[in-house]
């Protein structure tokens, strides 16, 4: 009885090894498809909340919900700050968070691409970047995907994909494009068929991506590009933004203010907003979106817009307006998307988590 025992308790050590940390890549015979998608930050990005405050933000509900939508994948964006304390030692409990998400996405047919999105070395919207100037920060960078290949590297290279850093805002290009080959090299060490989301200087802007280097012949990248434009319109009164200040009405299509409403306001913050109040329609975007789809077919590579969306202060109607001709251009040019976001900021949710179908249903369409 006793070694019946032992050998029982041996077989589910085994097996429990090689269900996670097994350090070996988990490949199937599919393929990492992915059509339309939603990103769920202000969990595991962006937010002070921690504890069990942050693990009832996203639970199995909301999952089933993203599903039940419609939608095929998740972008999980992830912060070092919450992955990693300031010593670089693991934060376990935020790990267990991002294993329950990927856990109950893949029990909802979901697929998922976690994105690294800031660094203590790296934000897109401050002025101080040591990633790019730091050779310790850039080691410690590629060093957090040691650790998330070795982590996630037992999910199958058909449901969960990598993204390698949010929005690169790099001076010189070429900084940006030599820490995404070395990141992409830290990866393919163990990871040859893993999909690598990788997106263009310049807070993933489409005009930047004619500068973007990528290795020759690895054909398991995606390429990712984000779209807020035109931004008077995409942030109109968000708070964090230096157009907060602006409350009159915003126009989709056409010039986004009117020039009526511009008259009214002090001629300094007129001529701030007057220098981005261009003609946007489904045309002028298209042709903008334009720039990565040609990268991309150059590339022969799958192209991703990873965040888009309006902040809700944004007229319903012309949300609606906006989201339609964007998801035209998408489904025209063959490319995947994630809106930006599920709930919070640029919400498809209400609070009880009955989604917003005048947009939900235009994403579907």
């Amino acid at each position: 009885m006793k070694k019946i025992t032992i050998l029982l308790f041996s077989l589910l050590f085994v097996a429990l090894s090689c269900k996670r940390g097994s350090k070996t890549p988990t490949t199937d015979n599919q393929t990492f498809v992915i059509k339309r998608g939603v990103n769920i930050s202000h969990w595991l990005s962006q937010t002070t909340i921690r504890g069990e405050e942050r693990a009832a933000y996203m639970t199995e509900k909301d999952f089933k919900t993203i599903a039940g939508i419609g939608f095929d994948h998740l972008r999980i964006p992830i912060d070092e700050e919450q992955m990693w304390d300031t010593a670089g030692n693991k934060q376990t409990d935020a790990f267990q968070l991002l294993h329950n998400a990927i856990d109950w996405s893949f029990q909802n047919n979901l697929r998922v691409i976690v994105d690294l999105h800031i660094l203590r070395s790296h934000h897109f919207n401050e002025g101080d970047q040591p990633l790019w100037t730091d050779s310790l920060a850039q080691k410690q960078f590629w060093g957090f995907w040691e650790q998330l290949s070795d982590e996630l590297i037992e999910y199958p290279v058909s449901k969960l994909a990598y993204e390698l850093m949010n929005e690169a805002v790099a001076e010189n290009p070429d900084d940006w494009n030599n820490l995404l080959a070395n990141g992409i090299k830290t990866i393919r060490a163990k990871e040859p068929l893993r999909k690598i989301v990788v997106g263009s200087n310049m807070w993933q802007v489409a005009y930047t991506f004619p500068e973007l280097k990528i290795p020759e012949n690895d054909t398991n990248l995606i390429l990712s590009f984000h779209f807020y434009e035109p931004f008077l319109l995409t942030h109109h009164q968000a708070p964090w933004t230096s157009i907060k200040d602006y409350t009159g009405t915003v126009h989709y299509p056409g010039f986004t203010i009117d020039a009526n409403d511009l008259a009214g306001l002090s001629q300094k913050f007129a001529e701030q907003l007057g220098a981005t109040n261009l003609n946007y329609t489904k045309e002028t975007m298209g042709k903008i979106i334009g720039i990565p789809v040609k990268y991309a077919k150059e590339h022969n590579l799958p192209l991703y817009c990873g965040e888009f969306g309006c902040f809700p202060t944004t007229p319903i109607s012309v949300r609606q307006q906006y989201y339609s001709d964007l998801i035209d251009i998408f489904n025209e040019n063959n490319i995947a998307w994630a809106h930006w976001n599920y709930k919070n900021d640029f919400p498809l949710v209400d609070e009880t988590l009955v989604p917003i179908k005048e947009l939900t249903d235009i994403l579907m369409k």
